[in-house]
């Protein structure tokens, strides 16, 4: 029996490399963190937007959960949720992906192995796991506990290492562009400007 997954939007990163805060971004005509919160609500039992605890807002539409594991970004979001939950499985997604959809998002799930840790894709891009749209099984917890008391913090080498995740190879690879830069904002603008007007003449 599959256990219930929750939403967890990782929204608490710095945005050192970008200069502006990448969950507030209105790609979608609303801030990214609130978008994708939206998208999963399809998706998951509970949907929580991941911040720090400087950065915690009232927002009586969203549940926030603040990182308890700090200062070790991603994977201290998702060791926190777990921390809350650990008889769930999370979906984990990367406020800094605009071009993410519903349909990469039921890929992800249709294709879900639970006798693995998490069930990702293959990065078109490096061709490595990608660990931020990724969904964690309940036993990857004590998987990720594990690396973390030997010093790792990269939640993508916990995948490599850990040769248990089921990896897809994605159906559309733009889906899954990052955008941490000035220039690869530009990029990822100038294709939802494509996309949209290809609908509107379509």
């Amino acid at each position: 029996m599959k256990t219930p997954i929750n939403g967890l939007i990782l929204a608490g990163g710095k945005s050192t490399r970008m200069g502006i805060d990448k969950s507030s971004i209105k790609w979608h005509g609303k801030e990214q963190q609130y978008y994708l919160a939206d998208l999963l609500e399809s998706f998951c039992t509970k949907v929580f937007i991941s911040h720090r605890e400087e950065q915690r807002e009232n927002n009586p539409n969203y549940k926030i959960l603040v990182d308890s594991f700090t200062g070790i970004g991603p994977y201290g979001a998702i060791l926190s949720a777990f921390n809350q939950q650990p008889e769930v499985a999370w979906l984990v997604v990367a406020c800094d992906m605009p071009l993410i959809d519903k349909s990469t998002l039921s890929y992800l799930l249709e294709n879900r192995d639970i006798s693995k840790i998490a069930t990702t894709f293959q990065s078109p891009f490096d061709g490595l796991p990608e660990p931020l749209i990724t969904i964690w099984e309940p036993r990857s917890y004590e998987v990720l506990l594990s690396y973390l008391s030997n010093g790792y913090t990269c939640p993508r080498k916990v995948l490599i290492k850990s040769n248990d995740a089921h990896i897809l190879q994605p159906q559309n690879a733009d889906s899954l562009m990052n955008v941490n830069t000035p220039e690869d904002f530009a990029r990822a603008e100038q294709f939802l400007l494509t996309k949209q007007q290809l609908h509107h003449a379509g």
